[in-house]
């Protein structure tokens, strides 16, 4: 884990993020300018108050409570969600093929499934081009190690717990739970989470995927950003510490995990300064990493 034992914590770089961020949902949410200068200004006295060391999921989850209490909207994201759920779907017979013609199915559904993890409207409003995004993602130069070691750890594993980032890389993770049950015969748990927070997978945007067919759907029971067993219902923190391996998607999870021990690996496509600093590389990288000690 590039020997560091702490949690991302929120620098100077997100603080214009979060701003854009709760500004792009509150026009998602189709608020006014008078709504839409509140949102902004709350924000900024959000940010101002922030304590040091919180994280940037923590913070997430503050201003977008704040968007959606401004602007009357129980899920500002619900209409994204459901356009890139469909995109995503229409692509599902050439994602599957890809993985079935393939000279080791499980590598290719790894990238797949890290391919959708282009779909992210806390980084940007416009999705990329979802074919030429899988392309990209085939295509890139990944330490095979740690894929390696999650290969192996799914060997020995009576189940696997899922943490779904994004809706629409819903169909992507789909394509990886479907071939995992071919290459290892592992039932897997996909968890959401427990209400909406930005373009996050619930269980709705999940039962759209069709996740329901191949995988048993829970929630966390919380609609912070990320995992952070602390925040998530009694139920979810039962079924987390029970997981033998744990497939974490996303820089949300990525943020929140990447000190949560070694049956915890992170997939995710680095989006910004602050986790490619992290995680030691590139910003646009494909990523798969062993969280480090716990």
């Amino acid at each position: 884990m590039g020997g560091h034992d702490h949690e991302v914590r929120t620098y100077l770089d997100c603080y214009p993020c979060f701003v854009r961020q709760a500004l792009s949902a509150a026009r998602m949410a189709g608020a006014d300018d008078g709504v839409q200068r509140r949102v902004v200004l709350g924000v900024l006295d959000l940010l101002r108050a922030l304590p040091d060391g919180a994280t940037p999921p923590e913070v997430a989850y503050r201003v977008h409570a704040l968007v959606r209490a401004e602007a009357g909207h129980g899920d500002p994201y619900a209409a994204v969600k459901e356009s890139t759920t469909r995109a995503a779907l229409a692509l599902l017979p050439r994602l599957t093929e890809l993985v079935a013609s393939s000279a080791d199915p499980f590598a290719t559904a790894v990238r797949v499934s890290i391919a959708g993890n282009v779909i992210d409207f806390g980084v940007g409003e416009e999705v990329p081009d979802l074919w030429a995004t899988v392309e990209r993602v085939l295509a890139a130069p990944l330490d095979t190690r740690d894929l390696e070691l999650l290969r192996g750890a799914l060997d020995g594993a009576d189940h696997v717990l899922f943490l779904a980032d994004n809706a629409g890389e819903t169909v992507f993770d789909r394509v990886l739970v479907e071939t995992l049950a071919t290459t290892h015969a592992v039932p897997v748990r996909y968890a959401v989470k427990g209400g909406p927070v930005l373009n996050d997978a619930t269980r709705d945007d999940a039962a759209a995927a069709g996740l329901p067919g191949c995988a048993t759907v829970v929630d966390t029971g919380s609609d912070a950003p990320g995992t952070t067993p602390d925040l998530c219902s009694p139920e979810f923190r039962a079924c987390y510490e029970a997981a033998p391996v744990v497939v974490a998607k996303g820089q949300a999870n990525y943020e929140t995990l990447s000190e949560a021990g070694p049956r915890v690996f992170c997939l995710l496509q680095v989006k910004c300064p602050v986790i490619a600093r992290d995680v030691g590389v590139p910003v646009g990288s494909v990523v798969v990493r062993q969280s480090g000690p716990r």
